[in-house]
């Protein structure tokens, strides 16, 4: 019986939210790369028809501006990207922090008061938060491939992995718990 406490499990769970919230930027970023590459090609397909019809001096100008509207749109994505990017490793960081607080402010209160409700709560929450969990790495590794199938090569994607448990986070989370 694989002995988990609630905090490491929900900590789990946020770092794969957070793996899937990054899947879904990137996701979005390459699908916006793959607009701007699109409209690059439409525009000057447009061009070479109409060739015929239009000055160089015109044609010119307006090959520089789809370069320049192009320029403007990628970085609008790549600065959205990775200002995402950033709050999402934000908000998994602090709720990290916060749920191993609560797990220690849990222990402190268990000890000073002699109550071991909280804990008994605790045991019998974790088989639902590691359900909950499998259900969360799932969707993390769909999103990836979500990724993988837009950019149509392998893309840089958070996947979930497989957590190894090493003594020490065993002892760290009882001391926590």
């Amino acid at each position: 019986m694989n002995s988990r406490n609630l905090s490491t499990v929900t900590t789990e769970l946020i770092t794969s939210y957070g793996n899937t919230a990054k899947n879904v930027i990137n996701a979005y970023r390459v699908g916006g790369e793959r607009v701007i590459g699109f409209m690059d090609q439409r525009w000057e397909n447009a061009l070479k028809k109409s060739a015929a019809k239009l000055e160089s001096e015109v044609r010119g100008n307006a090959s520089s501006a789809q370069k320049k509207l192009s320029s403007y749109y990628s970085k609008g994505i790549l600065l959205t990207t990775d200002g995402a990017d950033m709050v999402v490793n934000k908000v998994v960081e602090l709720a990290g922090k916060g749920v191993h607080q609560v797990a220690a402010n849990a222990s402190q209160f268990q000890k000073s008061t002699g109550i071991t409700a909280l804990n008994t709560l605790a045991q019998v929450t974790v088989p639902a938060a590691e359900a909950v969990s499998k259900l969360a790495s799932k969707i993390e590794q769909q999103s990836g491939v979500l990724v993988n199938k837009l950019s149509g090569k392998d893309a840089a994607v958070k996947v979930a992995t497989v957590k190894r448990v090493t003594p020490f986070k065993k002892a760290r989370a009882r001391k926590a718990a």
